[in-house]
């Protein structure tokens, strides 16, 4: 499909362009130490860290991935978004303080202090093969994808181009380039969106010709457990293994929060992508039911979001929607060649020679370049998958993630959990989900065979949390001396301000709200 861009069009293209290579090269300051390009010397503000991290949530799976999802499911999609609070709480309130507590900077740091240096170099691996699969494979994917779709232009030639501008940002900025150009592609996704939106509304004729022009199950947020695609079984149980691993256990997000100049930045910033959260399905899966509504003659689930901006933008805004997309992709994949860069130097390139300051920006520069070409295979393998990028993504994401949640849910909540019973979920556990994850991408032995997949997630997580069980209590605790649990960190932290738990209530109320009238 080609959007016919005009030159208006493309005129807010190059000053979008113009304006990112700005941001991200131009104010960007001298480095001073791997903490600037890895962590951003721990200086980043509330704000910062909230527009980081929503950019980097809103990739391509959440601009054209949940217009796909409003197209043919409704606003069932909105699950994934308006409970993510619940776990973005946990992340800030609870896990935030102990990472800072046992000062660690990288997530398999957290393991190898827990239950040793095996647990670590399988969380050093694990992270590394995740992003390589989650942020940078399906990423590339989708945005080659589209890119090629929008311009005209071979898939290769699509995703080089993005590989190239994203490493670029990366590579030479770090962290802190990474959070600039987030904090401006978030406003620039954000207003993109809400003019979409207020467009399909007028078109469509108001809120209320919209609620009653889609068939009343769109309408639902919890269906019933017979429903084959999104069960409220699924999303009640699947859902939080999901986001245990992604929002408190998953280097690419966790790493915003500890760049925080202080505890209570990071805490903030959590709540700020929270309330973020509460507008994203309206912005994001809301058009997919207009374009249901409008269209559904002409577009089909995965070009919805295409559809809908050439029908609906004019001149001009077309170009600042094809600007939104092109900056998720880009932010996305910033985060996620940051995160693979910081993990392989500090835990992977760490262990076998001491490296000075200087040394470390050289191997994360590197590792960073290494990163984007596997990126870009990856890409070209997900092509000849017969899957959408959608169901990859959140495929592999749900079965990578028990192994995970379970060794770091069961490690900070029972000091009695010893390294044997972490390595056996870990390693056993870990590579059973890479066979399934294949398997499922491939469709082996067959379509249909494997359950839905989040589901299928809880499975795993199940199994694996009784295996964690009956491993720690049949062997010997462990000799070194155990570190203190979530329990006794937090009771070290219960002078946390008013102003905290009140925000969190106000949004926990909102939420409820929300749920109240969707059902």
């Amino acid at each position: 499909m080609n959007l016919f861009l005009s030159p208006l069009d493309f005129c807010v293209l190059l000053i979008y362009l113009i304006a990112l290579f700005f941001i991200g090269f131009y104010l960007n300051k001298k480095t001073k130490s791997d903490q600037d390009i890895f962590l951003g010397g721990r200086t980043l503000k509330w704000w910062e860290i909230g527009f980081s991290m929503f950019s980097a949530n809103a990739g391509p799976m959440m601009l054209v991935g949940f217009t796909s999802i409003g197209f043919s499911q409704g606003i069932v999609g909105s699950n994934f978004e308006w409970l993510a609070w619940i776990f973005l709480l946990m992340l800030s309130m609870f896990f935030l303080p102990h990472y800072i507590a046992i000062k660690i900077s990288t997530l398999p740091q957290f393991l190898e202090q827990r239950f040793g240096k095996r647990s670590y170099n399988f969380l050093v691996i694990y992270s590394l093969v995740s992003i390589l699969l989650i942020w940078l494979g399906s990423a590339f994917y989708a945005g080659g994808l589209l890119i090629s779709q929008i311009f005209s232009c071979p898939i290769l030639n699509a995703v080089v181009l993005i590989a190239i501008i994203a490493t670029g940002f990366t590579a030479i900025g770090g962290l802190k380039a990474v959070v600039r150009i987030g904090v401006f592609q978030s406003v620039i996704i954000i207003a993109s969106s809400i003019i979409l939106t207020i467009l399909g509304l007028k078109r469509i004729g108001g809120f209320s010709h919209l609620i009653n022009s889609a068939p009343a199950n769109y309408w639902k947020l919890l269906r019933p457990a017979s429903d084959p695609e999104y069960p409220w079984v699924a999303i009640v149980l699947g859902y939080p293994v999901v986001a245990i691993y992604y929002w408190c256990a998953d280097q690419t997000i966790v790493q915003k929060v500890l760049a925080a100049e202080n505890i209570r930045q990071g805490q903030y910033g959590a709540i700020f992508i929270s309330a973020l959260k509460i507008i994203m399905p309206f912005i994001f899966i809301f058009p997919g039911i207009m374009c249901y509504i409008l269209f559904r003659d002409i577009a089909q689930p995965d070009n919805a979001y295409i559809t809908f901006v050439k029908q609906l933008m004019p001149s001009g805004l077309r170009g600042l929607c094809v600007a939104a997309l092109i900056a998720a992709l880009i932010d996305t994949i910033c985060s996620g060649l940051n995160a693979f860069s910081t993990v392989f130097t500090l835990d992977v390139a760490s262990q076998f020679s001491v490296m000075n300051d200087r040394q470390k920006r050289i191997t994360g520069r590197w590792a960073t370049v290494v990163a984007a070409f596997l990126g870009v295979l990856l890409a070209g393998l997900f092509a000849h998958s017969g899957k959408g990028f959608f169901e990859i993504s959140q495929g592999l994401v749900s079965i990578l993630a028990p192994p995970i949640s379970v060794v770091f849910l069961f490690g900070v909540l029972w000091k009695r959990v010893n390294s044997i019973a972490a390595e056996i979920v870990l390693y056993v556990g870990g590579l059973a989900c890479v066979i399934i994850s294949i398997c499922n991408v491939l469709n082996y032995p067959h379509k249909g065979f494997w359950p839905q997949f989040l589901m299928l997630s809880f499975y795993i997580f199940a199994i694996l949390s009784i295996v964690i069980f009956l491993v720690t209590i049949l062997t010997k605790p462990d000799e070194r001396p155990s570190l203190p649990s979530l329990a006794e960190t937090n009771r070290k932290q219960m002078h946390q301000p008013g102003g905290v738990w009140l925000r969190w209530a106000l949004l926990a109320l909102v939420m409820v709200i929300i749920y109240w009238i969707f059902n």
